[in-house]
């Protein structure tokens, strides 16, 4: 199965976070056996979200509730994949750029209108809160990480694989450890730097992370860019260990020790972003 160049940022729920219905269906799906590990699933969505646009569809199409599951200390813990707004999100994108004509003839206006209608109500926060819409469990990149997702780790937090069929690197925290850092963060970076893109980008993470169950786990899964990588270059990837030393640097007022830490970080990442344009 071919993979993705991308990462994800995942936030796992117990089933007390869904409402009775949704509980009984996730214990069937798990019971099922039909739980996808994310090995295979970015394929499966992608392949899904194409299928649906290919179609003609002139409706946004009703689209099976698949999900990633963890199951540890006897608690079931979920993490949907609200495909029907990653369908949404295609169907928007196709339409960027391209002449009117071409645009309605591969995404047909009604279709434009109700994708737009459903990412509007996923990207207010209070919409999910107050009307229940499905909040996004996952976040995606492409070809690489966003500097804003290591802030919510630490390196004991890592588990890395290197067996060749099961090659994965990936850091999962309680909830609750990721929104402390985040708001760490959050309050260095005003104090130091005020509202930039940085401060900007992790207040947007901080968030996101306001939205789910407080018992819920979160989960950095560098996904297919491990196969761009080799072992040893996974194995001594200090990225989470970076970002901590910026922002130690920046707490303290040493601007040239948090330079340093994220020079050496976007470097490290812009190798990671120009392998896009290897042939």
């Amino acid at each position: 199965m071919p993979s993705l160049f991308a990462s994800y940022l995942r936030v796992y729920e117990p089933l007390t976070a869904f409402d009775r219905d949704r509980q009984s269906y996730w214990r069937r799906y798990v019971s099922e056996g039909r739980a996808i590990a994310p090995l295979e699933g970015p394929v499966r969505q992608r392949t899904a979200v194409i299928e649906a646009l290919g179609a003609g569809w002139t409706r946004l199409p009703d689209l099976p509730d698949e999900a990633y599951v963890l199951e540890s200390d006897d608690a079931l813990l979920v993490c949907p994949w609200n495909l029907r707004i990653r369908v949404a999100e295609a169907a928007l994108s196709a339409r960027d750029g391209v002449p009117s004509v071409l645009a309605d003839a591969f995404v047909p206006p009604v279709l434009a209108g109700q994708a737009k209608a459903v990412v509007e109500d996923w990207r207010s926060g209070a919409r999910v809160l107050e009307h229940g819409v499905p909040r996004v469990h996952e976040q995606i990149a492409t070809w690489g990480v966003p500097l804003r997702w290591f802030v919510l780790f630490e390196a004991g937090e890592r588990h890395l694989v290197t067996e060749p069929e099961r090659r994965a690197l990936r850091y999962r925290t309680e909830i609750s450890k990721a929104r402390r850092r985040a708001s760490r963060a959050l309050s260095v970076l005003r104090k130091s730097i005020g509202e930039a893109p940085i401060t900007e980008a992790v207040e947007e993470a901080a968030r996101w992370l306001e939205e789910f169950h407080p018992r819920s786990v979160v989960e950095l899964d560098y996904g297919g860019l491990v196969q761009l990588l080799p072992d040893e270059t996974l194995e001594a990837d200090d990225s989470t260990e970076l970002v901590a030393t910026g922002l130690s640097g920046l707490g303290r007022g040493e601007a040239e020790e948090a330079s340093a830490a994220y020079d050496k970080l976007v470097a490290r990442w812009r190798a990671v972003q120009l392998l896009e344009r290897c042939n």
